[in-house]
């Protein structure tokens, strides 16, 4: 399979595309922001645009927010260097790992911040989670779309036109370029987020398993309302450089942000995802898809700062990516499917020329805090209805 000759990206990435000396476009991207963006010039920008919106309203901005390294970050930016007065939004995907709950109350404490929580009930992000693990093999679609829609919603509600995002997609993918100013819109919401799966999709997909009204979190809001809200949508990074472990630094000595353990990823890399406890599955799955994990990713933007050579990242790789996850039967559990069934989901999503290799496959370590993750039994099935014999009555 084909990787780019810089990094550790393979061709089954979305979006890559590689030169002719073989480098992927994500590199390109990456040198472009190290060797001609303005920074002082993009950090006017940004001052412009804060003062433009300071002090109009109840709140200055709106902060979507998970508690993760980088939503950590661009609060505590927003408030300690801005100066502004945010709302934070979270969106509750019902994944969180006990120590998030710890991190943020030190967090929002210290910040003295506003926040609003959105939770969809989970019999009806379960129905998701399975429909779109079938459909698309990535049982997060609740989470992308419900993250995104659901901060719009409250924008409007609160009259709060500017919303404040992390980096920018450039970083990873070539869906956007940094030269593009990549706006968090509803063209990069259906391009990026919903898998090409509106709610109005989801509610026929589901056939009756819960109501249309049970998805509107996942209704991106019309446009004519934001139109006249005037409401800028925007990456942080594309105003300031980001470079994630500088970051973790400040938000560790600033806040007393803690990290930890993350399922497939070296312990080096302790700030990682560390907030969900689907991570491991969601990272597995798309080993499994796409031949390519967590620690690829990572590995890959330490190359790109020069921090790791190719050779070392590719060890690495090789010694934590694929992993089967510990956290397997308590995720299968949730979704009442079998370990084979899930195989059987993702084989119809691998990305050619990837094949899967499951006899190839070992369990990973347990996460230390997995006695603590949550293991409520709830009443009924998940998922379509089924006959004696176990075979899908109807699927739309």
């Amino acid at each position: 399979m084909k990787r780019c000759t810089r990094c550790l990206t393979k061709e089954t990435v979305d979006t890559i595309t590689y030169d002719e000396f073989g480098v992927c476009s994500v590199c390109r991207q990456v040198e472009f922001k190290k060797e001609k963006i303005d920074w002082d010039e993009r950090a006017k920008q940004l001052h412009a645009i804060v003062e433009e919106h300071r002090g109009k309203g109840l709140y200055d901005c709106v902060v979507p927010y998970s508690g993760g390294k980088d939503s950590v970050f661009q609060l505590w930016y927003i408030v300690k260097k801005l100066k502004l007065k945010p709302l934070v939004v979270r969106y509750n995907h019902w994944g969180y790992r006990p120590l998030v709950g710890e991190n943020n109350t030190k967090v929002f404490k210290q910040l003295g911040v506003d926040i609003v929580e959105l939770s969809t009930s989970f019999h009806v992000v379960r129905e998701l989670m399975l429909e779109s693990l079938k459909r698309r093999g990535d049982f997060c679609w609740h989470c992308h779309t419900g993250i995104y829609a659901g901060v719009m919603h409250m924008a409007l509600k609160f009259d709060t036109p500017l919303i404040f995002w992390g980096e920018s997609t450039a970083e990873y993918h070539s869906w956007y370029t940094f030269e593009e100013m990549e706006e968090v819109d509803e063209k990069r919401f259906n391009r990026l987020m919903n898998q090409g799966m509106t709610a109005d999709d989801m509610f026929e997909f589901l056939g009756g398993r819960v109501e249309r009204r049970d998805l509107w979190m996942f209704d991106y809001p019309k446009r004519k309302d934001l139109v006249k809200l005037k409401v800028q949508s925007i990456c942080l990074g594309n105003y300031i450089e980001w470079n994630t472990k500088p970051q973790v630094e400040i938000i560790k000595r600033e806040l007393g942000w803690q990290g930890q353990p993350v399922e497939g990823v070296p312990p080096q890399y302790d700030y990682e995802k560390i907030e969900c406890t689907f991570q491991g599955m969601r990272d597995y799955a798309k080993f499994v898809k796409r031949g390519y994990g967590r620690t690829n990713h990572l590995a890959t933007i330490d190359i790109r700062n020069g921090e790791l050579d190719r050779d070392t990242a590719l060890k690495l790789e090789s010694e934590y990516d694929g992993k089967r996850p510990a956290s397997i039967d308590w995720f299968l559990d949730i979704l009442q499917i079998t370990e084979d069934e899930f195989y059987d989901i993702l084989e119809k999503h691998q990305v050619h020329p990837w094949k899967f290799d499951r006899a190839a496959v070992e369990t990973g370590k347990p996460m230390p805090d997995m006695d603590r993750w949550d293991h409520t039994k709830l009443e009924g099935p998940v998922g379509p209805a089924k006959d004696a014999n176990g075979k899908v009555v109807k699927y739309v």
